[in-house]
């Protein structure tokens, strides 16, 4: 006569004690030989540059190009002296902006019509300019 097979309702851990206990001599070995990767952290003594006020086009309801860079006051130029100074401006420096403002009634098509110039003469780093109404 056959006996009845009794269940086992207990986990053997003795197998994975033994795999832990591998793994971590492996660890234990292999850490002290990895060299740690070189972090080159700023110092102190390091200038920061200020950012430079972005050149910005204003365009005016009748259609009229206003430029100003930096502080000084706009001048009126036409599309192909704005490319020109534009281009000659970010030719000595790279990261120089433009943003491009327009009078509240002018129609967007103006606006998008300089974008599309700007960007066929290859000019980067382009942006609009919005400002905040008071009331």
């Amino acid at each position: 006569m056959r006996r009845p097979r009794k269940a086992i309702n207990q986990i053997n851990v003795v197998p994975y004690i033994d795999v832990m206990l591998v793994l971590l001599v492996i660890f234990m070995i292999t850490a002290p030989l990895i060299t740690p990767g070189e972090i080159t952290l700023p110092s102190v003594g390091m200038a920061l540059t200020a950012p430079v006020a972005p050149m910005q086009i204003q365009i005016k309801r009748d259609g009229a190009l206003l430029f100003k860079e930096g502080s000084a006051s706009p001048v009126r130029v036409s599309r192909d002296e704005l490319i020109a100074r534009i281009q000659a401006r970010q030719q000595r420096d790279p990261t120089q902006a433009v943003v491009i403002a327009g009078d509240n009634d002018v129609r967007y098509e103006e606006v998008v019509k300089v974008l599309d110039m700007l960007q066929q003469n290859k000019v980067t780093k382009v942006g609009l300019l919005a400002k905040r109404q008071s009331g």
